[in-house]
């Protein structure tokens, strides 16, 4: 009996969260250019900063956009649109973001869509541009690569991550090729959804599931789906999560946490 392991890439395979994080300012100069001008070198790099402490939030690319003028406007009162940035800290976005998301959207007027294509337009340019240094922002955990090269099971991306990106990434830094196939990308639906297409598969019968996520939210949702009783859960603990989220967590039965060290070696 041989094993599947459905893994999540940022914050399961890859920290991302330096690129993603200059990508997100880059498409907010294009999208909001007034609400930029003038902003100053240090204050990028202090938005930069606190991109890698609220990462946690982030389950589809272009809400680093949304995060990173969020940020500029908590931090700069008079360019301030939104009526929740006053007085905002990083724990309110990380304990609220479900909640602030819609309400900035809203007073902003921004649509999900614009913003994908957007983010995704900018990462495009700067790879066409400049391949080694928007690899070069982008690091894999210490092992993976290795793990990944050397895997006996049969290893599947489940992302929300654009598709074309992960498979740079694993090719260009890691050295790794998995077959596009085998990457489920962003818009090919809900994580949930994928995991039902992976285990009915006829060549999947019989396999033992693993699958490995960095967001409790994600793993909350497939314990609710009683279909998907079959897989064994796992919370990277390395990953783009908060220590109260590790310890609901280790209280949740079907989830176990993973420390890097294990994961590798389960692969291997």
């Amino acid at each position: 009996m041989g094993d599947l392991y459905a893994l999540d890439f940022d914050g399961v395979l890859c920290d991302s969260c330096g690129e993603s994080s200059l990508s997100a300012v880059k498409a907010a100069k294009l999208r909001w250019p007034a609400l930029f001008d003038g902003v100053d070198t240090s204050t990028e790099e202090w938005i930069v900063d606190q991109m890698h402490i609220v990462r946690p939030v982030v389950e589809t690319g272009y809400e680093n956009v949304l995060l990173v003028r969020l940020l500029l406007e908590s931090r700069i009162p008079s360019i301030r649109k939104s009526s929740v940035a006053e007085g905002l800290t990083v724990e309110m976005i990380l304990d609220n973001w479900s909640k602030l998301k819609p309400v900035i959207m809203e007073e902003w007027g921004e649509d999900r869509d614009p913003l994908i294509d957007l983010f995704g337009k900018v990462r495009d340019e700067w790879m066409d541009q400049d391949l080694a240094t928007w690899i070069g922002a982008n690091r894999f955990y210490p092992g993976v690569a290795e793990a990944l090269k050397f895997a006996s099971s049969s290893i599947y991306i489940v992302t929300t991550k654009q598709g074309r990106f992960a498979d740079s990434l694993l090719r260009e830094l890691a050295g790794v090729t998995i077959p596009l196939e085998k990457i489920y990308g962003l818009g090919t639906g809900p994580k949930v959804e994928v995991l039902k297409q992976l285990q009915s598969r006829p060549e999947h019968q019989g396999l033992k599931l693993h699958f490995v996520e960095d967001r409790l939210a994600t793993l909350k949702n497939v314990i609710k789906e009683p279909k998907l009783d079959g897989w064994n859960l796992y919370l990277g603990d390395w990953g783009y999560n908060t220590q109260k989220e590790r310890e609901e967590a280790a209280s949740i039965s079907r989830i176990q946490l993973l420390q890097l060290s294990d994961f590798s070696k389960r692969l291997k």
